[in-house]
């Protein structure tokens, strides 16, 4: 059974629907006991990093994301679940992450015809090695809808990059952990590939 951690940030229902698309068990939940059970675990959302930072722990979900990640869940991160791992976002001063990843979020620079928010299909680089992207041709198309981007303090973890105005990290696996900065769940039959890559880990 996979858990969709639910924290009332944008988005969560239409990965829950991607995840039932492709057959697997799924259950949008804030319940400790079901997210602490489940076989896989995810965190989605859209949003700001500090309302999505004070909602975590308004219901309590910071521990219980602490343990499931330390007990080697597979664990996901989607768009602003991925910014919520690492350490403090540019979005909102003084709040930290989950600091389960090392790396900071930072706003895209403004460039001339670049629009921010990045909103729309790109193509990623992928690290041959990845887990995530197993059976993923290089250069693949996904689909952006963000104004912050992760640089991670170590390449090593680095699954997968884009090129925006900079070079953005654009996913991340390290052990139990993954994340993207873009929507698996609206990046057609690619992101759903992705997403049978996790649900079989």
């Amino acid at each position: 059974m996979i858990a969709i951690i639910d924290y009332d940030a944008g988005n969560i229902k239409s990965v829950l629907k991607a995840f039932e698309y492709i057959g697997e068990n799924v259950v949008l939940t804030r319940d400790k006991n079901e997210i602490i059970k489940a076989d896989k675990v995810v965190l989605p959302g859209v949003g700001s990093f500090g309302d999505a930072m004070e909602k975590i722990h308004n219901y309590d979900l910071y521990d219980v994301i602490k343990e499931v990640v330390s007990k080697e869940v597979p664990f996901l991160g989607i768009c602003l679940g991925l910014q919520l791992l690492f350490e403090n976002s540019d979005e909102t001063k003084g709040v930290n992450g989950l600091k389960l990843l090392e790396g900071n979020i930072i706003k895209i620079p403004e460039a001339e015809g670049l629009k921010i928010p990045h909103m729309g299909w790109n193509s990623i680089k992928i690290n041959p090695s990845s887990r995530l992207f197993k059976g993923i041709s290089d250069n693949s198309y996904v689909y952006f809808v963000h104004s912050y981007y992760l640089k991670a303090k170590s390449e090593s973890i680095v699954a997968a990059t884009t090129e925006y105005g900079v070079n953005i990290h654009a996913a991340v696996e390290k052990g139990n952990l993954f994340a993207c900065q873009f929507h698996p769940e609206k990046s057609g039959e690619v992101g759903l590939n992705i997403l049978k890559n996790f649900a079989k880990l």
